[in-house]
Parts: C-alpha cells; sequence; structure tokens
C-alpha cells in the first residue's frame, strides 16, 4: 500500500488540524499513597496535589490506565491539543529561517502532511555521521554542512521526507536554520 501524506484516512485532505495531538502529563505518584498515578503539571498534579508530595516516573501519564486518578483523568482528557511535530516544525522554520526556495518548498511540504523521519538534538559529530545524509543533498548542502561543522557540542537536525524530496534542516544553538534538499533514498533491488 502506498501511503499518500496529502489526504488522511478518511480519505480528506491533510491538514495541521487533524493531526494535533492529545496533551501530554508526566505520570507521578502521591508520597504515602502508592499505587495511584497522578498527572503532573506545573508543580502540582492536576488535581491539586502539591510538588513537594509528588515522586516522578519515567512515563506519561496514561488516563486509561486502571491505576489512574479519576480526577487526573477526567482533566487531561479535557485538556486542549497540542500542534503536531509537522506544525512544531513548520512555525519554527517561519521564525528561525531566512526565506527563501528551500523553505517555502519545506512549509508547503509540512502543510501537505510530509513524514518528519528523524528530528533529534545531540552531539553534532556524531549527528552528522550517522543521521544527517548531507552526501545526499543536492540543494543548499554546502551551508548545511557547514553549520554541521561549527554546529559545537551540540546540535538539533531534523530530516523530513516528503514524495519525492528529502530536506534537512540544521539547526545550530546560536545561529538560524539551515535547510538541504535532496532526492527521497530509493530503496535497494531486490
Amino acid at each position: 500500500m502506498i501511503d499518500t501524506p496529502d489526504f488522511d484516512t478518511s480519505g480528506g485532505t491533510w491538514s495541521f488540524a487533524i493531526a494535533r495531538e492529545p496533551a501530554e502529563f508526566p505520570a507521578v505518584e502521591v508520597e504515602g499513597v502508592p499505587g495511584v498515578e497522578h498527572a503532573g503539571g506545573s508543580g502540582r498534579t492536576l488535581c491539586g496535589v502539591r510538588g513537594r508530595y509528588l515522586k516522578l516516573f519515567l512515563h506519561d501519564f496514561r488516563p486509561r490506565a486502571l491505576a489512574s486518578c479519576r480526577k487526573c483523568r477526567v482533566l487531561a482528557e479535557a485538556a486542549p491539543s497540542r500542534p503536531c511535530g509537522r506544525e512544531r516544525l513548520h512555525d519554527l522554520l517561519l521564525q528561525e529561517a531566512d526565506d527563501g526556495p528551500l523553505r517555502t518548498d519545506l512549509l508547503a511540504a509540512l502543510r501537505r502532511g510530509a513524514r518528519i523521519a528523524i528530528w533529534i538534538t545531540g552531539p553534532a559529530k556524531d549527528l552528522t555521521r550517522f543521521h544527517s545524509r548531507i552526501d545526499r543533498m543536492t540543494e543548499g548542502a554546502g551551508p548545511a554542512a557547514e553549520a554541521l561543522a561549527t554546529g559545537g557540542l551540540s546540535i538539533t537536525l531534523a530530516r523530513v521526507e516528503d514524495a519525492d524530496r528529502q530536506y534537512l534542516v540544521v539547526l545550530p544553538p546560536d545561529g538560524r536554520a539551515r535547510i538541504a534538499r535532496g532526492a527521497v533514498d530509493t530503496p535497494p533491488r531486490t
């Protein structure tokens, strides 16, 4: 089956509005009351228990779990949704990338629902070696490679795949975003 990013599962046009994600909250437990998970937020649980009595878990609150607090469940499910990754990257590029044809094309691809293959922050040297695919970029590769080389210890990198193109976004911590573009990798012949 071929995935067509321009359409959602019901056959309609893809949009940021239909791709919004449910709000996420860290899972916490109240000291002295084991076995009940609460949704954490702003120094307290959604149901009102103060932060000094809480132990933070390393996973998100699951409203439908049997051990979840009923009041936190209702409040978490009623919380407003948040933008999907595509919308967050789109808005970031509006602020952090210089206007130009690559930015315009990438913004349009994100609005059509192009897939974010990877969006990661880490050591610039490792991201360049393992995730950037800078050698496959045919447009804007020079400035993107320079940003990768001068990114210091840590850098953010995103790779977006559209129908026949892939984009590389390099976000250095102290500079403007750089965008490169190349053809989508063709699968190996069998």
